[in-house]
């Protein structure tokens, strides 16, 4: 028995509806943070370069922003999560380790370890890194908030502690400019921090 004319008007109804679905399906687009470029910044000499060992974490991200969905600034209290601008992967482990790569440029050592590293590892210091805001705006700012605390080596002997808010503006439109700009800010946190090592790491050397 064949189909009469409204259930092949029906069928080929759907098939259009489906077909136009298909066609509008966005895709994904994936980002990741990335390190900062060679710089002018203060750096150590080779011998203390080869002697300089840090180590870096635990990182803390709020879990509403270690998601693969990057998460952008909205009115008042409101956050926004695109469903098709996500992270390539975790948002902590990228944090981390472009916090890692800054720190080996600015402070001239390749003696830089993630958390968790073995408990033998001679550790001269440790930054811990709390982060409390990390968002934006595509067509307006990307914004850093966190609370780091740097620690003698393996010890818990709290060497300095400083909560930071570093604002970077957008320079291209689109998610690909603001994980740039965010970025950036964590180039900012990275310098913020280096230099407190550089301080210390000098005035060690001087007793």
């Amino acid at each position: 028995m064949f189909p009469n004319r409204s259930s092949k008007t029906f069928l080929l109804g759907i098939l259009v509806v489906f077909l136009a679905g298909c066609a509008t399906t966005e895709s994904s687009r994936f980002y990741t943070l990335t390190s900062m470029a060679a710089s002018n910044d203060q750096t150590f000499s080779e011998d203390t370069a080869r002697k300089l060992s840090i180590g870096v974490g635990p990182v803390q991200i709020p879990a509403y922003l270690d998601r693969q969905q990057i998460v952008t600034a909205g009115d008042k209290n409101r956050l926004h999560l695109s469903e098709f601008d996500r992270w390539a992967g975790s948002l902590r482990d990228d944090f981390t380790r472009v916090l890692s790569e800054n720190l080996s440029l600015l402070l001239s050592t390749n003696h830089v370890f993630i958390f968790p590293w073995r408990g033998s590892t001679p550790i001269d210091y440790r930054i811990e890194v709390e982060v409390i805001r990390f968002d934006g705006v595509p067509d307006g700012d990307a914004t850093l908030m966190a609370r780091w605390t740097l620690f003698n080596g393996n010890e818990n002997k709290v060497l300095a502690m400083k909560t930071v808010k570093f604002t970077e503006a957008v320079q291209s439109r689109g998610y690909e400019g603001l994980v740039a700009a965010e970025s950036r800010t964590l180039t900012l946190l990275s310098r913020d921090i280096a230099v407190m090592i550089r301080r210390l790491s000098q005035k060690t050397a001087e007793q």
